[in-house]
């Protein structure tokens, strides 16, 4: 995709993880055929940004001999699948097992990584579905992606049992055949008339009032968004806006740890025991940082109609701990798509401010100077945080 500062390269770690010798080859490519800066999606994957038309062919060369690219865009496409990071000591169910009298049993033969690669092969296989379509792979005790974008979840009930559960429904199946039965709710999905003119979401399809079929089965109450810290997967390290530096990857790699990127713009080292003291990342939970949230703004996004993340950088430190402040270059709000505490969008003129509302919203301010924000954000003047 063209952007302000050339060419953004998308790639989708393949099982939500990268080995060390990936990631190192990742850094370098972003150094020799990019500009050296590597970004976090929400959905976790990386973007390159800064190549050229000239420097395309090269990167994906090298993207390639470490198994980073697929053999075509429709098998690319295929594999939207966001794999949680927490792995150690789940207890993953086998992808399929019939007991005596056509009951369900669940055996605790697979792991997560099996589990990852039977929905991979399940989305090939599936109806066409809209490009944003995509599934979530979540088996621990308790669900921790509620927040990233998935049309399908892969979840675990209270009682321990694997369940599928439709994006906006709050109730799953349990599950007896993996693959088989994502196939099913997703052509339940097309049936039902999820799609309009090539696209369309689970959550719309249900906030019409389809209702799955064979969901009974309530989820584990979920977990909220971990923040940096150590954990028994490993040591999970957060970057400011979801960016990091070619360099400081190279010295994550370096430590020989698997890496997998998360739906929250951090990056999980599997096996770490402490926190790695590497500049450019984020190992305290309470950084102001964490409380902001800025899209690439002026002039990196052609779109963007003002600076955004410097401006962020300004005001984290005056976000209570708690409240989450968005800054967008637009009003699409391309790096935090739901609602804010507070929303501050880039205009004609200064910036709107938007009160518990996404960047679209209906502003409570209007052609704030950047000199004159911080005023707003200050208590009493802001009842809002």
């Amino acid at each position: 995709m063209a952007s302000g500062d050339g060419l953004i390269v998308r790639i989708r770690p393949p099982g939500g993880k990268l080995t060390p010798v990936q990631a190192m080859a990742i850094a370098q490519a972003a150094l020799r055929h990019g500009n050296g800066i590597i970004e976090l999606s929400a959905r976790a994957n990386l973007q390159l940004r800064g190549v050229t038309l000239a420097s395309h062919p090269h990167l994906i060369t090298d993207l390639r001999a470490e198994g980073l690219i697929d053999p075509d865009i429709e098998t690319e496409s295929l594999r939207n699948l966001i794999v949680s990071p927490f792995r150690s000591g789940l207890r993953s169910p086998a992808l399929s097992h019939e007991g005596q009298g056509g009951e369900s049993r669940i055996a605790d033969a697979a792991s997560p990584d099996d589990l990852a690669a039977v929905l991979t092969a399940a989305l090939a296989r599936m109806p066409r579905l809209p490009g944003k379509f995509g599934l979530a792979l979540d088996p621990g005790p308790r669900p921790v992606l509620t927040e990233a974008s998935a049309d399908i979840r892969i979840e675990r009930s209270a009682d321990g049992r694997l369940i599928l559960r439709a994006d906006g429904y709050p109730l799953g199946q349990p599950v007896t055949d993996l693959a088989a039965d994502a196939i099913a709710m997703a052509e339940w999905f097309v049936a039902s008339g999820g799609i309009a003119g090539g696209r369309g979401r689970m959550a719309a399809l249900i906030g019409r009032g389809a209702v799955p079929p064979n969901c009974d089965t309530a989820p584990a109450d979920p977990l909220p968004r971990p923040g940096p810290g150590l954990f028994p997967d490993g040591a999970l390290m957060a970057l400011a806006f979801g960016q990091i530096r070619a360099e400081t990857l190279l010295a994550l790699a370096a430590l020989g740890h698997e890496i997998r990127p998360t739906p929250w713009r951090s990056l999980m080292l599997a096996g770490a025991t402490r926190l790695p003291d590497i500049p450019g990342l984020i190992a305290d939970p309470t950084d102001p940082l964490l409380r902001v949230t800025a899209c690439t703004g002026a002039p990196g996004c052609p779109q963007a109609l003002g600076e955004t993340r410097a401006l962020a950088r300004s005001l984290a430190a005056l976000v209570p701990d708690g409240r989450h402040l968005h800054v967008s270059g637009c009003a699409k709000g391309c790096a935090h798509p739901g609602p804010a505490d507070l929303t501050l969008v880039a205009a004609v003129g200064g910036h709107d401010l938007i009160v518990q509302g996404t960047a679209s919203g209906t502003p409570r301010l209007r052609g704030l100077a950047a000199a004159d924000i911080p005023e707003h954000l200050k208590a009493p003047h802001a009842p809002y945080l």
